[in-house]
């Protein structure tokens, strides 16, 4: 079956190349120098170019993990009179690429899955000089990270209008896949905005057939002028191998992305206020929507841009900025890839009439109190972090404060608690939370990550 798979890269694993004792004869296949007295054309000359500033970069994170979860537990200790087993340390180190592109400052491009929950980044030049690297900023959202090194004479790739790239349009990716050294494949521009793709909450991702595999992750998407087009980010394969399904991450979204990271360590997003589900044809029925697709509002924030804008609960958005929204997951992306403080105009079919909507995003609020969730979780304060990467690689909600005796701390939530799912639905934020509490569940199973250890806990009323 079919995978999204990432294209980080084990530094410890080992590839093996079997060279078979067969005598074969020798064809003659080469390509002839010229045609009609024309040289044939080469991507050598780019590629010189392009290659200095595409890197290799190794990471290694330390952490903790119990032996076995009885030894950890002092009810289970207590009650089998087990031994206090102290919990082992566990190191991983993984392989992948990044891109240079500000010479300058040191500043490079990758993808935050090479570097999630890192405390060393080493990046490598093509001249075999290796350099430590600072963690300017990641964003899991995005799978972007920009780490910086101090090093002399270093080059840069200058980027593309990725707003420009048309299918058809040919490419080179650029990296270091398996470990074996840069390496480059050409092909072409299979497909643009694709979606729906791994765990990235915003995508709009470019489709190519130029081979990507493990080890890729971050490098170079070039154009044939030797500019940065896209940062290479997983592959679709059911072998772990490429299968001409890569997707690169737009340069365009990479530097918005970048320069909030470079500016303020985080990106800041903004919001409608909306709650939407996905227009199906039962829906469509029982409400009398004649539209096949869209995002259908399902709830308006109080005083929010959208309810400022005069968007109701039914309305169905159709467009943003005159782009097709055919799907709930479309609106998110329009909201979360747009600038913020930018203004969206909505298409909207409300009870049959066409309408456009202007609305101007507004900070996401970082912080939630639980009461304004769920009573269940009234007395704890929930914090959004994109810092979940400096959490041992946990995409969360982290509950930043516990006031004593509440409901909260009666439910057993602590403050450090990373809430990385309700009810089996993963809350890698606070914009997935509180879409989970809009369903009102009336059962709360809390998925939490403390200190290492994954605890499931049944909040009550």
């Amino acid at each position: 079956m079919s995978f999204v798979s990432r294209t980080r890269l084990p530094a410890l694993a080992t590839v093996a190349v079997l060279a078979f004792g067969v005598a074969c004869p020798t064809v003659a296949g080469t390509l002839p120098m010229a045609v009609n007295g024309e040289p044939l054309p080469s991507l050598a000359p780019m590629l010189a170019k392009v290659s200095p500033a595409v890197v290799n970069i190794s990471s290694t994170s330390h952490r903790k993990v119990a032996v076995n979860p009885f030894f950890s537990d002092p009810i289970m200790r207590q009650f089998f009179g087990l031994p206090m087993v102290p919990p082992r340390e566990l190191v991983e180190q993984s392989l992948g690429s990044g891109v240079i592109v500000n010479a300058r400052d040191g500043y490079i491009l990758t993808n935050n899955h090479v570097i999630a929950g890192a405390d060393q980044i080493k990046v490598t030049l093509t001249d075999g000089k290796t350099y430590a690297a600072k963690l300017i900023g990641a964003d899991p959202q995005t799978d972007i990270a920009v780490i910086q090194i101090k090093a002399p004479g270093l080059v840069a790739l200058p980027l593309a209008d990725s707003a420009k790239l048309r299918v058809g349009d040919f490419v080179v990716a650029v990296g270091d896949p398996f470990g074996l050294g840069q390496s480059a494949t050409s092909g072409i521009v299979s497909g643009l905005g694709r979606q729906g793709l791994g765990r990235n909450s915003f995508q709009n991702f470019i489709q190519t057939d130029a081979s990507i595999n493990p080890g890729n992750s971050g490098g170079a998407l070039v154009n044939l002028a030797g500019q940065l087009v896209g940062i290479n980010s997983m592959i679709y394969s059911p072998s772990g191998a490429s299968a001409g399904l890569g997707f690169a991450i737009p340069s365009d979204l990479a530097a918005d992305v970048m320069r909030q990271l470079i500016a303020h360590g985080k990106v800041e997003r903004g919001s409608l206020g909306v709650e939407a589900q996905d227009l199906t044809a039962r829906v469509a029925a029982a409400l009398g929507i004649k539209a096949a697709s869209g995002a259908l509002v399902t709830n308006v924030l109080p005083d929010s841009p959208a309810a400022k804008a005069g968007l109701k609960p039914g309305d169905l958005v159709t467009s943003v900025n005159g782009r097709p929204v055919t799907d709930a997951q479309d609106l998110r992306n329009a909201q979360g890839l747009a600038p913020f403080g930018s203004t969206l105009a909505l298409g909207i079919d409300r009870a049959g009439k066409a309408l456009t909507i202007d609305a101007r995003l507004t900070a996401l609020s970082g912080q939630a109190a639980g009461a304004s969730l769920d009573a269940r979780l009234a007395g704890a304060t929930l914090e959004d972090t994109s810092a979940a990467g400096a959490r041992g690689g946990v995409e969360g909600v982290v509950v930043s404060h516990v006031v004593p005796h509440s409901q909260a701390a009666r439910n057993g939530l602590v403050a450090g608690d990373v809430l990385v799912g309700i009810n089996n639905v993963a809350t890698p934020n606070l914009a997935q939370l509180r879409r989970v509490f809009a369903l009102h569940p009336r059962v709360l199973v809390l998925t939490l990550v403390r200190h290492g250890q994954v605890l499931r806990i049944q909040a009550r009323g």
